[in-house]
């Protein structure tokens, strides 16, 4: 498909007006000649379809049914250059996947390669510079892949945790989504999946690969935590396997990327303590992750928007690892909290292991709830040992009290370095 054939002379509502909306806007006016180009930020139930031959919907607006009139940008784009886009998606880890993979790529591939969709620019704004032979390394979230009818030649799919279910209601429509990156691939095409992926209803024919860590293997990485060994074999694989990338070039480039903001992100010392960013952790499983990668992690804070999702495994993990210290905040806070001890509001004096008096609730030994990130940081700032560190990894999207995780990130930051 050619995209600027096929949008030219069409009626076209641009549904959605944050940023990829303004890409489209900006997209259309530059290359192609559409008969009309419409904007629309309400529901859905204000759209007269009928008027138009083609709606551009942006991802983050929920529509859960399906009708062909609705399309995006990245069906657009796969749509061209599928034959050259890497897709990456996952619950966790496809920001620094597709990050380290582009670098390997950039580096040992003698290709042309970019860096767009979810971890950057809107894929539009890079049509200019997809040259015949450029590779683009796409980073795809569950809401771009929803929709769309059509797969990338190379497939990652690293893993499916429980997360988003304001959004699509069921897990089933959440699984759904995600194996949409695989679902519409042809022959030719190659599907790198983790092991513990269910590919039940996938029965497009490309050449499956499940990852799984190969004996012997450590790749000599500056990005912390145990799960970036399994990432970057994903990278490695494919580098290798599929662009016939050197191994030993690969893994030289695997050690030059570093930690993504906000993602186990080392952000200073304060008095003796060693304080880390991992605002992008929205599910249980990443706080434990993020716990073993630290060294010397003490302080952990814990809480955010509430979608609804199971924190059974985080529970358990703070009822087995008493040795560390849990500040809890926000409505996830307030319920993990609750489930732990039986109590989601008595606020009170606390004695805290350092033997300070602090703002909290509970046994008084090692779990704390708070109301805000200010007094989750100023409390940790009390009780934290020098020489340790503290992590905030909420567990928990930032929405209700943050635009995203990113000036989530960036408030803990603030609080961190400020007396």
């Amino acid at each position: 498909m050619d995209i600027e054939q096929y949008l030219n002379g069409k009626k076209i509502l641009i549904w959605g007006y944050g940023r990829e909306g303004k890409s489209t806007e900006n997209f259309l006016a530059t290359y192609c000649t559409p008969a009309c180009v419409e904007v629309y930020e309400g529901d859905k139930a204000g759209i007269d379809e009928a008027k138009y031959d083609l709606i551009i919907k942006s991802p983050g607006i929920p529509m859960l049914e399906y009708n062909p009139k609705y399309t995006s940008q990245t069906e657009l784009f796969l749509g061209q250059f599928k034959d050259r886009v890497i897709g990456v998606t996952g619950t966790k880890g496809k920001s620094t996947t597709a990050t380290m993979l582009h670098h390997v790529l950039s580096e040992c591939s003698g290709k042309k390669t970019l860096l767009l969709g979810n971890i950057g620019k809107p894929c539009l704004d890079y049509y200019g510079e997809m040259e015949e032979d450029t590779l683009a390394v796409f980073e795809l979230s569950c809401h771009q892949l929803f929709h769309t009818k059509v797969s990338p030649h190379v497939a990652v799919l690293l893993n499916i945790f429980e997360e988003h279910l304001d959004y699509y209601k069921t897990m089933e429509n959440y699984v759904a989504a995600k194996l949409a990156i695989a679902k519409y691939q042809e022959p030719e095409d190659f599907l790198y999946c983790g092991a513990g992926v269910d590919l039940t209803g996938v029965t497009a024919p490309g050449k499956r690969t499940v990852i799984v860590p190969v004996e012997g293997r450590k790749y000599e990485l500056r990005i912390l935590g145990e799960q970036n060994q399994y990432n970057a074999e994903f990278v490695y694989r494919i580098a290798t396997e599929v662009y016939g990338c050197e191994g030993e070039a690969v893994k030289k480039a695997l050690g030059e990327v570093g930690n993504l903001p906000h993602r186990l992100e080392f952000i200073g010392e304060k008095n003796g303590v060693r304080y880390y960013d991992d605002s992008i952790a929205t599910i249980p499983e990443a706080v434990i992750c993020a716990v073993a990668a630290i060294k010397d992690v003490q302080t952990v804070i814990i809480g955010g928007m509430d979608r609804g999702i199971d924190y059974s495994v985080l529970e358990a993990f703070v009822e087995e690892n008493p040795q560390y210290i849990y500040i809890f905040m926000y409505d996830t806070g307030k319920r993990i909290y609750g489930a732990l001890t039986g109590s989601e509001s008595a606020f009170g004096a606390a004695e805290s292991p350092r033997g300070l008096t602090v703002a909290g609730v509970g046994d008084g030994a090692n779990r704390f709830l708070v109301e805000t990130l200010e007094e989750a940081v100023a409390l940790a700032k009390k009780v934290t040992v020098p020489g340790k560190a503290c992590v905030m990894s909420p567990a928990a999207p930032s929405y209700g009290v943050f635009k995203n995780f990113e000036e989530r990130g960036e408030k803990f930051k603030e609080c961190v370095m400020t007396e």
